[in-house]
């Protein structure tokens, strides 16, 4: 597979400090750890991000306004940069399964956004986006709509439905980085 962005570019206000730079499962950081993970199936791999912040660095596609936090933002200064479908996921979803990919990369050529889904939730910023879509985010962004859900509403979006919803842990409290962390504890012992 060609492309993978890995989003680092929000605020953390429910950590309490910067999540996408918290060790994780051996790394330096949740980031790197997406980034190791994912590299093993795409052929680029990179990180939206306001500021380079990482240590070691990371290949970062910047947004285009570092005052905002906005997932729709994000999402137009990344797909503006490619002229093909982009897989995108969130830094604080590290248990996203690798093999669900497949799945979503059947329609990526027949919708703008085809994205992953399970019987609680829909994951809007887990799957594969169309460069299609850099203008219409970047028209909504400007129109102070941040919601992807706005976006999904407004071109060809196919939702995949998974029955393994764990894979779609979200990690945006202190508790559940402690969870994270000994999940992946867990893996790690059992291999």
């Amino acid at each position: 597979m060609q492309t993978c962005v890995i989003l680092a570019g929000g605020k953390s206000s429910r950590m309490g400090k910067d999540k996408t730079l918290l060790p994780f499962g051996g790394f330096d950081t949740l980031t790197h750890y997406q980034v190791a993970k994912f590299s093993k199936v795409f052929d680029e791999v990179y990180v939206s991000s306001k500021f380079e912040k990482f240590s070691p660095p990371l290949n970062l596609i910047k947004d285009e306004s570092t005052g905002s936090y906005s997932p729709m933002l994000a999402l137009y200064s990344v797909l503006k940069n490619f002229d093909h479908s982009v897989f995108i996921i969130p830094a604080d979803m590290p248990f996203f399964d690798l093999s669900s990919l497949k799945e979503l990369a059947k329609f990526k050529d027949k919708f703008d956004m085809v994205i992953a889904g399970d019987d609680e939730h829909i994951h809007s910023l887990c799957g594969f986006f169309s460069p299609r879509l850099a203008t219409l985010a970047h028209e909504f962004y400007l129109k102070n709509e941040h919601k992807i859900g706005l976006l999904r509403k407004s071109c060809e979006c196919k939702i995949v439905n998974f029955s393994n919803k764990d894979q779609f842990f979200n990690v945006n409290f202190p508790q559940e980085y402690e969870i994270a962390n000994e999940i992946q504890k867990g893996r790690l012992d059992h291999e």
